[in-house]
């Protein structure tokens, strides 16, 4: 199969069209070739005119390992082009920035999920490339977790640079889908063009999203492995909490908690008494750690590690993010007062709770919290805006 990038590189047509064009390019260290090559090097190989290039967060790089950790503008030093930073001074495109190319290419790999914040820096860069008169052609990748939809929507005032708009955690599409959806949904004046993979099957086993042929690159610090990638609609709600994602470890954001003062196998009979089917699609392991920075640095932690890989996966019954509020809500049963929620800065964000802004509302936490609410008063919510969600997407799919 080949990934947008691939189809472009392969065209002479398509090449041809960018002839005579200041291009910019959007990205991160997994915008590469099927043979390795990064994206800046192979378009400037083939003679594009590169005349800038734009980092999102944790850098062009991805040398920034926490969130709200800055990138500055620099100088590329082997080609000379600027790069600059679409997560330091600014997260939105400034109008200088727009000045320096005719044409934008986003080639960012994607999680599925809608508080990976490369989802709203499209958005951004839609909506100025609008304002801005310019082009953007969008060079497709897979989304990691296939075509599952999960979470609840966004409600409306929630916004945030981990939630453009309301689409659920888990939104089931690929980049170029997604800028199909934002130019609906923001009724966006903008010349832009989806360079579609070829082949791509989403449903397909092994990979399930993530095709066999591809090894798997970080598009970020933390996202090491396909199952991270599978397991993050869910264990992202742990950066809003006082448990322990992993950061500090060989695995971050592949346990559903870790913590010095919490005792995991109970953890995980209590859930299996709340909601054993929400434990479907892969395997619960207890698992030890000792973070060496971040939460609970240098203290060992119990936790449950998430195994959605090999034959423990079944992404048909995987919902990680019903595993994740269900480990929530098993703690809560266990330790009424234990301080679950975390109160400081996230993304931005200084007037919600951090838990808030990663769900797009409170209703998640408020079920945790509520010690009468049951399982099914959760999977009512969700489930009823999962069913619009793919309702409303079903036009946009391209594969």
């Amino acid at each position: 199969m080949k990934f947008g990038i691939d189809r472009l590189l392969a065209d002479p047509q398509l090449l041809r069209q960018l002839a005579g064009k200041r291009v910019a390019l959007v990205a991160h260290p997994a915008s590469v070739t099927a043979d390795l090559t990064h994206s800046l090097d192979a378009l400037i190989a083939a003679g594009v005119q590169v005349t800038a290039a734009f980092g999102p967060q944790h850098g062009i790089r991805g040398d920034k390992q926490d969130n709200m950790v800055e990138t500055e503008d620099e100088t590329d030093p082997r080609y000379g082009i600027p790069v600059f930073s679409l997560y330091g001074q600014v997260r939105r495109p400034t109008g200088r920035m727009m000045e320096a190319a005719d044409l934008f290419l986003f080639d960012l790999q994607d999680l599925g999920c809608r508080i990976y914040t490369f989802c709203t820096t499209l958005l951004y860069l839609l909506e100025e490339a609008a304002r801005a008169d310019k082009t953007v052609w969008v060079l497709d990748r897979p989304n990691p977790a296939g075509r599952p939809v999960e979470g609840t929507l966004l409600v409306p005032g929630q916004e945030s640079f981990v939630g453009a708009g309301p689409m659920p955690m888990r939104h089931g599409l690929t980049m170029g889908e997604m800028a199909g959806w934002f130019v609906r949904r923001f009724a966006l004046a903008v010349d832009c063009r989806v360079i579609a993979m070829e082949g791509w099957q989403p449903d397909a086993a092994p990979g399930f999203g993530w095709p066999d042929s591809r090894i798997w690159i970080n598009p970020s610090p933390n996202a090491a492995t396909l199952n991270m990638a599978r397991a993050y609609a869910g264990t992202v709600m742990l950066e809003g909490t006082t448990l322990s994602e992993g950061r500090g470890t060989t695995r971050p954001l592949e346990v559903l908690f870790g913590a010095p003062d919490l005792d995991a196998r109970a953890v995980l009979a209590q859930m299996h008494r709340r909601a054993p089917d929400w434990l479907n699609g892969c395997a619960l392991r207890e698992c030890w750690f000792t973070p060496t920075f971040h939460k609970d640095a240098a203290m060992l932690c119990n936790g449950l590690m998430i195994h959605a890989e090999g034959a423990f996966y079944d992404p048909a019954a995987f919902r990680p993010w019903r595993l994740q509020a269900l480990a929530f809500k098993a703690i809560r049963d266990l330790c009424p007062d234990y301080p679950l929620w975390r109160d400081f800065a996230y993304e931005y964000e200084f007037e919600r709770l951090a838990i808030d802004v990663i769900n797009g509302g409170p209703a998640l936490r408020e079920w945790v919290d509520d010690m009468a609410a049951q399982p099914g008063d959760l999977d009512a919510l969700a489930g009823a805006d999962e069913a619009r969600w793919r309702a409303e997407i079903a036009d946009l799919l391209l594969y």
